[in-house]
């Protein structure tokens, strides 16, 4: 992308971090701390999609007014369709990348019908933009953790060595999407799965770019601390009461790591579907 082609504000923000960036160059901390910065930001906004439905869902939680006529669960649909529309039409994402994002709103939500239906969880509040018991905009939540999949290996250029098979990736992706439904009636097989996923990724890196010096970070280590984040957000949306676990329906309580498993595996899945418009890329030796 050409100076002339982005827009005015990105830009000005390039420049920004270009002069603090010369500053930053006179000593070893100096450059560290900088560096340490630029992961942070290019991370929040990686996160755009996802931290604005968070966003969303406090503002919406702490300020909605009790006796509005349209229900707040319905206004988080309207906010998720124009957040969306915005990330595509301000070119934050790519077509191909939303048609992706889209399969995994789908599947999500319909795992959502499934899981509601089955008392693992609720959405405690009314809505008329439903499809039985779940609100159209948790479907958008799923979506979140696909767009950050997608946008965060074009920001920090991410190339890996070691990366399984694809069609092996495909294979495990489907296995864990299958038990998520089967271990109502059937043996759940997530420790299996567990070893699967160690197995096909143990020996994967992935190679990223923070600042200027190239990084790198074990695949599963990488997977496990998105899953960390995915699940302090499910705090948040808890908090916000966007849905509620058994035994938060009188009062908040902590979502514990007990559900991390659970995120690790979906987030599985993500990488995978992301990795039909992302195709992983060898680092150069």
């Amino acid at each position: 992308m050409t100076e002339s082609s982005r827009l005015p504000w990105e830009s000005r923000g390039r420049r920004w971090l270009a002069g603090l960036q010369s500053r930053a160059d006179r000593t070893p901390l100096t450059r560290f701390a900088f560096a340490f910065l630029m992961f942070g930001i290019k991370q929040a906004w990686a996160c755009l999609f996802g931290g604005a439905m968070l966003g969303l869902i406090l503002l919406t939680f702490l300020f909605w007014p009790d006796d509005s006529p349209v229900s707040r669960y319905d206004f988080l649909v309207v906010g998720a369709v124009l957040i969306q529309a915005a990330m595509l039409g301000l070119k934050l994402e790519s077509r191909a990348e939303a048609r992706v994002i889209l399969l995994f709103h789908i599947a999500g939500t319909i795992m959502e019908l499934f899981k509601t239906a089955h008392g693992s969880w609720i959405y405690p509040e009314d809505s008329v933009l439903r499809i039985g018991a779940v609100p159209l905009f948790s479907g958008f939540m799923y979506a979140a953790v696909g767009s950050y999949i997608a946008r965060v290996q074009r920001i920090f250029h991410i190339r890996v060595r070691g990366y399984p098979p694809v069609w092996s990736t495909w294979v495990l992706a489907a296995a864990i999407y299958v038990n998520f439904f089967a271990h109502h009636w059937l043996p759940d097989i997530r420790l299996a799965l567990f070893v699967a996923t160690a197995l096909l990724f143990g020996r994967g890196w992935f190679w990223f770019t923070a600042n200027r010096t190239r990084l790198r970070m074990p695949l599963l280590v990488g997977y496990f601390l998105i899953a960390l984040f995915i699940l302090f957000a499910e705090n948040l949306g808890t908090l916000g009461r966007a849905w509620a676990y058994p035994g938060q329906e009188a009062g908040w309580e902590m979502v514990l790591l007990a559900k991390l498993g659970s995120w690790y595996l979906l987030m599985i899945i993500s990488v995978v579907l992301v990795s039909l418009v992302h195709r992983p890329e060898e680092e150069p030796r």
